[in-house]
C-alpha cells in the first residue's frame, strides 16, 4: 500500500465526506479509493487500464 499526503480545496474535501458518508466507509482513503475505481471503470480508455 502506497501512502500520499495531498491538499484538498474544501470543495473536494466535501465531496469526499458525501462519497464516505453515502457509501458508508470508514474513512476518506476508502472514499478516495472508491472515487479512483469508479473514474477508471467510467472515463479511462480501455488500453490504459
Amino acid at each position: 500500500m502506497v501512502q500520499a499526503v495531498i491538499s484538498l480545496n474544501e470543495h473536494a474535501d466535501r465531496v469526499i465526506n458525501i462519497v464516505k458518508g453515502k457509501f458508508g466507509l470508514k474513512n476518506k482513503s476508502e472514499a478516495i479509493q472508491l472515487i479512483i475505481n469508479e473514474y477508471e471503470k467510467e472515463l479511462l480508455e480501455p488500453e490504459l487500464r
